[in-house]
């Protein structure tokens, strides 16, 4: 393998890569957007949300369990 042909060290991307994965991020974002449209986002965001917040009553009512 010459010079030329090695993958460079970690945390060595040249800006131009830098600059093609920005890009991709945005586009990437844009089409999950596309896919997710923001009412049924929230939506999905606020029934995760009252999960955790199921799992954390949960474990509060176990403590409160042990302790009597």
């Amino acid at each position: 393998m010459t010079e030329e042909t090695k993958t460079p060290k970690h945390g060595h991307v040249s800006p131009e890569a830098k600059d093609h994965f920005d890009t991709a991020k945005h586009e990437f974002k844009k089409a999950l957007d596309a896919v997710f449209v923001k009412e049924h986002r929230q939506a999905a965001q606020k029934e995760v949300l009252r999960g955790l917040r199921s799992l954390i009553d949960a474990a509060l009512e176990k403590f409160d369990d042990d302790e009597e």
